[in-house]
């Protein structure tokens, strides 16, 4: 992202305010700095680049508007000239929306990026607010993708129109990582983290303690963090210590579907009202995501029936304190292996407009639906390439005409292309590196456009 977030900046063509949403650890100040080093050589005079970190208490007592304003008038800032600002937690500035809302309109000399752990979207006015003024980039962890070009060994699937299309051609040239075991394993307990993953790398012959510290630092900085710290924060949150214990009972859930009458009578008779709003805000925060279960119509979408997964699994192995204890239990890698494909999907959504479900009729399930220009991908995440079908079969029974590819995914499938009803078969590293790289293509797109 960086590579390309300092071209919007200078473009005269669309001018709008950056922010950069995600996790924490993802390096989203790291692409504010990228961004800087590229407005340097392009030419752009260093006093016209500002950084501010608004959770510094110093600055977190100071109005967003007087701030600018200074900077402006020591800058000389003007039209021909305007001063790049970089906003590192802009969240954390009281009425952030509103004053980028008043920059934008009175045509302030300034262009903008900002960068939050918590969504911008907290009520409908800052949609408003934001509507031709900013632009939302999302920036998630790692990529498995990712990790393997920090180790020098990139692997990168031909990206076609569709993720069936790809799906199809990466399972016909089914290209072969040496060590992608060894790779996929740290990726899984350090997760998708830059710094981590770097300093888990580096020391092969003490794996194990790296590890565990990557765990002790993901509890500390991406877990209690959020609950006690961002989330509070944005969103008033005055019992950040009933959301860890939410959080908790999710943990245990993940990748089934959602009772919220059972996870209220658990946390000692919780609302259903206050499960809900705890939910939003974890999801906004950008620790955990749901997917609904596709109907095949947008008016019969209702919050029963979702599925919960953790924006990096490896987060949810550090709340829950499991260390390396999922090594040794083939259920618990299960839960990790189907929540490292399913964030990848979700992101391959994210970045290409498609959308991500799961669904369930009766006794039948499918793990994952990518819906693309109603077009339907669905993928079963099994333990053994031995699994059952008979969901896939029930879901091509109801969907048939809409469906353009079904998938069964196992860690040691041969791959095979699907064709018509015939059910495709795919590793689960190479649905996780085709995903991974079709959603880099098109947030590179999208930067790009």
């Amino acid at each position: 992202m960086g590579r390309q977030l300092w071209e919007r900046l200078i473009s005269e063509r669309l001018l709008r305010y950056q922010l950069i949403l995600g996790p924490r650890r993802v390096g989203k100040t790291t692409v504010m700095y990228q961004t800087v080093k590229h407005l340097l050589a392009y030419g752009i005079d260093a006093n016209r680049l500002w950084w501010l970190r608004l959770d510094h208490p110093a600055l977190m007592r100071q109005e967003l508007g007087a701030l600018v304003d200074g900077v402006c008038e020591v800058s000389n800032a003007s039209e021909d000239a305007p001063v790049f600002l970089f906003l590192d937690e802009l969240t954390y500035a009281r009425d952030w929306d509103l004053w980028l809302k008043t920059f934008y309109d009175e045509k302030r000399p300034v262009r903008i990026v900002g960068t939050s752990s918590a969504t911008s979207v907290i009520r409908e006015q800052l949609q408003e607010s934001g509507v031709g003024r900013w632009e939302e980039q999302y920036l998630g962890p790692y990529t498995l993708n990712e990790y393997l070009e920090l180790e020098q060994r990139g692997f990168r699937p031909e990206v076609k129109k569709s993720l069936s299309e790809t799906l199809a051609a990466a399972a016909v040239s089914n290209p072969v990582v040496k060590g992608i075991d060894v790779d996929r394993r740290r990726f899984l307990f350090t997760g998708g983290f830059p710094e981590l993953l770097l300093a888990s790398s580096k020391v092969d012959d003490e794996e194990e303690t790296a590890l565990l510290e990557s765990q002790r630092t993901l509890r500390t900085d991406a877990i209690e963090r959020a609950i006690y710290k961002d989330i509070p924060q944005a969103y008033g949150v005055d019992r950040p210590m009933l959301l860890e214990r939410m959080l908790y009972v999710l943990a245990e859930q993940i990748g089934g579907v959602l009772s919220p009458t059972n996870i209220c009578s658990e946390l000692d008779e919780v609302s259903a009202a206050t499960f809900e709003k705890y939910l939003s805000y974890l999801e906004r925060s950008f620790v955990v995501f749901t997917l609904q279960n596709y109907s095949g119509s947008e008016r019969s979408k209702q919050k029963r029936g979702r599925k919960l997964y953790f924006t990096d699994g490896a987060a949810r192995n550090a709340a829950l304190q499991r260390g390396l204890a999922p090594l040794s239990d083939p259920g618990e890698m299960g839960v990790l292996n189907e929540n490292l494909a399913a964030t990848h999907l979700h992101l391959a959504a994210r970045q290409s407009g498609a959308q991500l479900y799961h669904w369930r009729h009766g006794k039948h399930e499918v793990d994952l639906v990518f819906a693309e220009r109603d077009r339907l991908v669905a993928i079963e995440i099994a333990s053994s390439k031995n699994h059952h079908s008979k969901g896939i079969r029930a879901f091509q029974e109801r969907y048939g005409k809409a469906i353009d590819a079904c998938y069964l995914v196992a860690p040691e499938s041969t791959a095979r292309p699907a064709n018509g009803e015939m059910i495709g078969r795919l590793s689960l590293d190479l649905l996780v590196l085709t995903a991974g790289a079709y959603a880099e293509h098109h947030l590179r797109r999208r930067l790009a456009s």
